[in-house]
């Protein structure tokens, strides 16, 4: 088993704890924006984040960090196994997910807090686990946090078939299990435990949160999904195909790239295959990732 890539942001340590690369036609779905001619236009996507063709390279995996003061975080959860799903590239699948992430030291008993930036079905799935019948909390001794807005927003949508099975598998056993903690996401942010904060990232869901992680004056920023993939840099109007809220979703993507631009803090992609991570530059009338692959 390879060991996870890490990456140092202060006394800090970020692991990424890999699930599974997407299908090669996820890209063209989820950013249909995102051409064949669009994409070979940015060399500097290649041959990491796009094949020669044009095809978009995106993966499923989580970060887990461990504090200075010993707390073991897990920020989303993935896919998961087992899950009945629409989908067939995340139909019942079987990974070495939890293997992962045991020998990059957080095994399930271990972890303390479980962020989730937002309620999708790729982020949640490992929340749960099957066991004596049941789908049960795989993180027994973990809070699990969500903003408030976003539970409730997904409390009043009306779901269809495939997002109820979701939340009936992989967030209501967090909640009768009383896990679930929702938190207040001011537009300044809040703390979680010393050195990771949410962000509010609205667009993609309403309440969906960015992950600040800060120490020893140095920063990272893992997106979830405010950005997909490193297209949307130099193009920062493709948005995804799932978006709930177009338009803020572009204008929350435009807004965080602005912000990291030109500054030492390191961009950590939800759904960017290795090297995953980078620091955002401007270039032309965007930006464009530099890449800090992890050790």
């Amino acid at each position: 088993m390879h060991a996870a890539p890490t990456w140092t942001v202060g006394d800090l340590t970020v692991h990424r704890v890999d699930e599974t690369p997407l299908p090669p036609g996820t890209g063209a779905w989820l950013l249909p924006g995102a051409t064949a001619g669009l994409v070979r236009g940015q060399d500097w996507l290649r041959p990491d984040f796009a094949d020669d063709a044009g095809v978009l390279r995106l993966a499923s995996h989580s970060f887990a960090v461990r504090t200075p003061d010993g707390a073991r975080v897990l920020v989303d959860t993935g896919i998961g196994n087992g899950k009945t799903r629409a989908d067939p590239a995340w139909h019942d699948l079987r990974t070495g997910y939890l293997d992962r992430l045991a020998a990059a030291g957080f095994a399930p008993d271990t972890v303390d807090l479980v962020v989730l930036t937002h309620l999708h079905t790729d982020h949640v799935g490992w929340n749960t686990r099957w066991a004596d019948g049941a789908w049960v909390p795989t993180f027994p001794r973990a809070r699990y946090v969500t903003s408030r807005a976003e539970r409730a927003f997904w409390a009043g949508y009306a779901m269809d078939g495939p997002r109820r099975q979701m939340f009936e598998d992989s967030v209501r056993p967090v909640e009768e299990a009383g896990l679930l903690d929702l938190v207040d996401v001011p537009a300044g942010g809040t703390n979680l435990v010393p050195g990771v904060r949410l962000l509010p990232t609205p667009g993609h869901t309403p309440g969906h949160v960015a992950v600040q992680l800060t120490s020893g004056g140095a920063t990272a920023l893992i997106t979830g999904d405010c950005v997909h993939h490193p297209v949307q840099l130099p193009h920062p109007a493709l948005g995804a195909c799932v978006d709930i809220d177009p338009p803020r979703s572009e204008a929350t993507r435009r807004a965080l790239l602005a912000s990291l631009a030109g500054t030492d803090t390191l961009l950590l992609g939800t759904h960017f295959p290795p090297p995953t991570a980078g620091r955002v530059v401007e270039e032309a009338e965007g930006y464009r990732l530099v890449p800090v692959p992890g050790r």
